[in-house]
């Protein structure tokens, strides 16, 4: 097909997102972005994209709601009629504590936008994608690590996301498109300040084998390379990027 490709982003507005969107634009695709909130951190983002030569579509939207996701593939469709990328970073932390600590309100929240929210733009990806077609998780090292005593409900929730991954990628792989995920370790964006630990990339660094935290560029770099054909021989596969981490 020719033209432009489209990448979705959810979560595009700021963070590993925003660093994607323009990334991608960067690079040549035209970019449709999701954010949940700040509307203004999204104009920057959309700015950004379109000094880099990209068509761009900013929607506010909540990836936990079903007729929102829905009506965000909608929108693409009208804006660019098709869709050759989905990029599923929206998600959110949850408050910091133990599983004791941890009411179910907040994990019914966690898991509904980290993995149903993901589930539903997969499938309506699936819906649009071209063979050739890419969907990149964004993860997280917490999957492995557990996430005990600070947010052990999100590392659940990337847990399912990376078993999805694997999943989803042999069930893709039937209509030519690939399914992989990134999983970001310690990484300096607003997350941290969100859930109430502005300083735990400082505090964590020497913890990380590379003794730094990392940048969101970082991660968008490896998400975009598995978005392009040069990874068109990679599905399932779950690339960290964490620093060793």
């Amino acid at each position: 097909m020719a033209g432009r490709r489209v990448v979705l982003v959810t979560g595009g507005g700021r963070g590993i997102g925003a660093a994607v969107v323009r990334l991608a634009a960067g690079g040549g695709w035209d970019v449709a972005f999701t954010y949940a909130a700040n509307a203004a951190r999204a104009a920057e983002t959309e700015a950004a994209a379109r000094a880099l030569g990209a068509e761009v579509l900013a929607i506010r939207a909540d990836v936990a709601d079903a007729a929102a996701t829905e009506a965000v593939f909608a929108a693409v469709d009208g804006r660019f009629g098709r869709l050759d990328g989905l990029v599923n970073n929206a998600g959110i932390t949850g408050p910091r504590g133990t599983l004791a600590e941890t009411p179910d309100a907040v994990w019914e929240g966690v898991l509904r936008t980290n993995v149903l929210g993901t589930v539903m733009c997969c499938r309506a990806a699936l819906r649009r994608l071209p063979a050739g077609g890419a969907i990149v998780n964004v993860s997280s090292r917490a999957a492995g690590l557990g996430g005990g005593g600070e947010w052990i409900h999100y590392a659940a929730s990337k847990g399912a996301m990376d078993t999805l991954t694997v999943g989803l990628a042999k069930e893709a792989a039937a209509q030519g498109v690939r399914v992989n995920a990134v999983s970001p370790g310690l990484i300096d964006t607003e997350l941290h300040a969100a859930a109430g630990m502005p300083d735990r990339v400082a505090r964590f660094a020497s913890a990380v084998p590379l003794a730094r935290g990392g940048t969101a560029e970082e991660v968008a770099e490896a998400v975009v390379w598995l978005l392009s054909d040069a990874a068109r021989y990679v599905t399932g596969a779950n690339l960290h990027v964490s620093g060793g981490r």
